[in-house]
């Protein structure tokens, strides 16, 4: 038989989460009581008000068409409107945002529309493996910033070298981060733009998780001077109002860019469902809906059980200021994968070992604030009686 698998497939790294999925699958069939802090999905429901809106939407026949190629027009201007408010910065909704089916599909395809085949993408690790992919899928050529905690997982640019720079045509930023947790700041922003203006290059800033923080509120890396001209940001809805399924994002920043990008998706989607679309006009519409804020605080709560836990059972973990992730050094003499598995053997726990993130982060591991703080607190118990 024909093997119809493309070469370029063969450049993806092990995708890890599959092994844990099996793993996972494997105790549960063997009667095993798995709590999971794998899925970075959150447990709680949308909003009501959301859902409302969505329900009069999909009610009306108007939405039942193609939608609109470049996104409603009353979601692009509450998504500029949001982001007025929120970071102070004025976005023009016709040239300056573009509507996308969840931000995992915008980063995908933005190396489509900015790299040709043989440039350079520096892409940070630890991170969301799609930044890779989406390289590999484009022809590029991935060149790894290693993230470490010594520097707070922010990338040293300073230290890359001068011939990657010239060959560089994009890099990815991720901030607040998955799966460190890591927050970046206004100033580190502004070095990343003057480098990003020093080489040409294009910022793709990653800000799925803007939104989901517990004290000093995330900057926007548009909110620097001269960003526009060398970055674009990704905002989502999936983690801010429990919308993951709903698969709703937009990317604001540099025209060019963007246009390059709405090139592409005209021509390998028909973009999001207009219903769905004005159920996220009424998300961003009210980003401080009592149901909306009350999830910082279900997080919060969560974050902390899960960071006393493991200071109990000694691990090393910081107190993540942002996302729904806890980042937490596995024991001396584990790797990542030795010791996700043996949680989940002995505690039947389920976390993500670093590795799955990338080679730096080997000797961690990810825990997803979705669980319930009662089945959080029974697996921290668990852990508590996990011998290293």
């Amino acid at each position: 038989m024909n093997d119809w698998r493309a070469d370029r497939l063969n450049q993806l790294p092990p995708y890890l989460f599959v092994e844990i999925d099996r793993q996972k699958r494997k105790a549960i069939a063997a009667g095993k009581d798995v709590i999971d802090f794998g899925v970075g999905d959150p447990d709680k429901p949308t909003p009501g008000f959301i859902i409302d809106r969505m329900a009069q939407a999909i009610r009306d026949p108007a939405n039942h068409t193609y939608p609109f190629g470049v996104g409603v027009p009353e979601f692009r201007q509450a998504a500029a409107e949001f982001f007025a408010r929120r970071f102070g910065v004025s976005l023009d909704p016709q040239t300056e945002l573009v509507v996308l089916i969840g931000s995992k599909e915008g980063l995908g395809h933005l190396p489509l529309a900015v790299v040709n085949p043989g440039d350079t993408v520096l892409i940070p690790q630890p991170a969301y493996p799609a930044y890779q992919a989406a390289t590999i899928f484009a022809g590029g050529k991935p060149y790894h910033l290693d993230l470490s905690e010594d520097r707070h997982w922010l990338p040293d640019l300073d230290a890359v070298p001068p011939d990657v720079c010239r060959a560089a045509k994009l890099m990815f930023l991720n901030y607040p981060n998955n799966p460190t947790g890591a927050f970046a700041s206004l100033a580190f922003f502004e070095d990343a733009v003057a480098f990003a203006r020093r080489h040409d290059i294009l910022i793709a800033q990653d800000a799925a998780y803007s939104e989901l923080y517990f004290e000093e509120a995330p900057p926007s890396i548009l909110q620097i001077k001269g960003a526009a001209d060398v970055a674009v940001e990704f905002h989502s809805l999936s983690k801010t109002f429990n919308m993951t399924g709903w698969r709703l994002a937009y990317v604001a920043g540099n025209r060019s860019a963007l246009a390059a990008l709405a090139q592409v998706k005209s021509n390998v989607d028909s973009g999001q469902f207009n219903a769905v679309q004005w159920a996220g006009q009424e998300a961003l519409s009210h980003p401080d809906h009592v149901e909306v804020r009350a999830m910082l605080d279900v997080y919060r709560r969560r974050r902390d059980v899960v960071v006393e836990g493991l200071r109990n059972a000694g691990l090393h973990v910081a107190r993540p200021a942002a996302t729904f992730y806890v980042w937490a050094r596995c024991p001396d003499g584990f790797t990542s994968m030795e010791f996700a598995a043996k949680l989940l053997d002995e505690a039947a726990v389920v976390v993500v070992p670093g590795l799955g993130f990338g080679r730096p982060g080997e000797g961690y591991f990810r825990m997803a604030l979705t669980v319930s703080i009662e089945r959080t607190r029974e697996a921290m118990a668990r852990l508590a009686e996990v011998r290293a």
